[in-house]
Order: C-alpha cells, then sequence, then structure tokens
C-alpha cells in the first residue's frame, strides 16, 4: 500500500521504495511542506528493513525545478523561512546518502536547482531522452543549495561545474551522460520502469555491503553535511540581498533581472 504525505509519496514495490515528488502542478518546485515530507520519506526508507534500493522520481512532466521561489518570496527576504527549508531538504539528502540502500535518480523532464541536486546526490542516474538539467540559481540572484555545490564538482569536475553554475547553460539528456551526470538514458515512456528494473537487482543483492561502501565514498568526498549547512546560510544571505530581492522578482514576473552588480544589501 502506498504511504502519502502531501507533497511526496512514498510506495513500496517489493523490496523497492518508489519515492516520488508529488507537486505536478507546481512543477515539484520544493516548499518547506515538500522538505519536511522528503525528510520523512528519506527517514520512512532508511528504517523499513525490507526497503533495499530506492527510486526517486517526480510526479507528472518534470522531476523538479528546484525551490519554490514564488513561496520563498511570500515569506520575505528576512524571514528564517529558506533557513528551515533547506535544512529539512539537506536533512533528507544526508539520510538519502548515509542509507544502506541504493538510491537512483529517475529524471522525467526538466530538473533544475534543488532538483538538480536531489539527481546529483544519488548513487545512480537515470534520465528520459527529453530530460534537461538547469542550475539557475545565479540567474536568479541566488547561490546554490540542495548540495549542488558538493556533488556536482566531484561528478563533473570543476570547470564544467562552473560552466553550468555561472552560465547557467542547460545540460540535455545525451550531454548529461557524456559528462556523467547520469548513467543511462532511457525513452521517456521506459523511465520509471527501468529505474525499478535495476532497483529490483540492487535489492537482491548485499544491502550491507552496499551501505558500507556508500558511506566509503562519501567519506572519500569530504564533510557534506558541514557544507550543506554553509549551502543553507549563503543562499538564505543572498536571497535578501539587493540582486537576491531582484533575481526572485524579476523570475517571478518572467522579466530579465537588473542586477547592481555588488550582491550586497
Amino acid at each position: 500500500m502506498p504511504k502519502s504525505a502531501s507533497t511526496v509519496l512514498v510506495e513500496t514495490r517489493g523490496n523497492v521504495a518508489l519515492v516520488t515528488l508529488n507537486r505536478p502542478e507546481n512543477q515539484n518546485t520544493i516548499d518547506l511542506q515538500m522538505a519536511m515530507d522528503l525528510l520523512a520519506a528519506a527517514m520512512t526508507c532508511s528504517r523499513n528493513n525490507t526497503v533495499r534500493a530506492v527510486v526517486l522520481t517526480g510526479a507528472g512532466r518534470n522531476f523538479s525545478f528546484g525551490g519554490d521561489l514564488r513561496a520563498i518570496a511570500s515569506e520575505g527576504a528576512e524571514s528564517a523561512y529558506l533557513r528551515e527549508l533547506t535544512g529539512y531538504l539537506h536533512l533528507a539528502i544526508s539520510h538519502f546518502v548515509r542509507m544502506d540502500p541504493p538510491v537512483l535518480a529517475a529524471v522525467n523532464g526538466t530538473a533544475a536547482g534543488a532538483g538538480v541536486g536531489l539527481a546529483a546526490m544519488a548513487d545512480l542516474a537515470l534520465c528520459a531522452k527529453s530530460s534537461k538539467f538547469n542550475l539557475a540559481y545565479t540567474a536568479a540572484g541566488l547561490t546554490p543549495d540542495g548540495g549542488t555545490s558538493f556533488f556536482l564538482p566531484r561528478v563533473l569536475g570543476t570547470r564544467r561545474s562552473m560552466e553550468l553554475l555561472l552560465l547557467n547553460k542547460p545540460l540535455l539528456a545525451k550531454q548529461a551522460l557524456d559528462w556523467g551526470l547520469v548513467n543511462e538514458v532511457v525513452d521517456d515512456e521506459d523511465l520509471v520502469e527501468r529505474a525499478m528494473e535495476i532497483a529490483g537487482q540492487l535489492g537482491d543483492g548485499a544491502t550491507g555491503a552496499f551501505g558500507q561502501t556508500k558511506r566509503l565514498v562519501a567519506h572519500s568526498l569530504g564533510a557534506l553535511e558541514s557544507h550543506m549547512t554553509l549551502e543553507s546560510e549563503t543562499i538564505a544571505a543572498q536571497a535578501a540581498s539587493v540582486d537576491g530581492i531582484e533575481g526572485i522578482r524579476a523570475f517571478l514576473e518572467k522579466r530579465k533581472p537588473g542586477f547592481s552588480g555588488n550582491g550586497t544589501r
């Protein structure tokens, strides 16, 4: 039986948990409730001994457009909303990274902002042929969160990561495969089925050994949690800056932002 939160669905199929971001009418943008629900989903998967692999995907046409800028703007730049949102999101990512079951991202449609972070944090990633990836942070006068500034340099290298972060260059499915952001590109209609097939194979494997291997790799990469804390503080401060406020407003008003260039208040 599927278990549902208001914005995240968790469905167990045999020994595989299918976790679905479930705000399709908002392109699965991440507001505070979704961040909290994603943490709850991650904890459910890590504590359920029958779950031996996890697939993460998005409901509707897109994986996730990242942070919900409309919700962030409505809370006001002075509030602690963004720190709280990223706090829950980053705890969820930490749980997915540290849990024994391997995590597969099945990226449908567009992954933007923190949606790219959710794809990059997964142990394996698949995407549909129509998928594209776009960081989009600096275009809105913001800085990375969702672990993107931690995972991308390790997955893609520094130069390619900076190209995506500074130029906001869209990365299409084939290039995402060539660059190593995803392991496989499949037909759109086969995406979840293929992800579940791979997860099923992993689900029959040595889950404890998988978990220990994940933690060894995570340890070799450095201090994930402290880095994500720095991400949270940085994006919260930037959102309250002149350029952050202008960038968010421009994004919501669908116009080109007029940045001051100094980023200060």
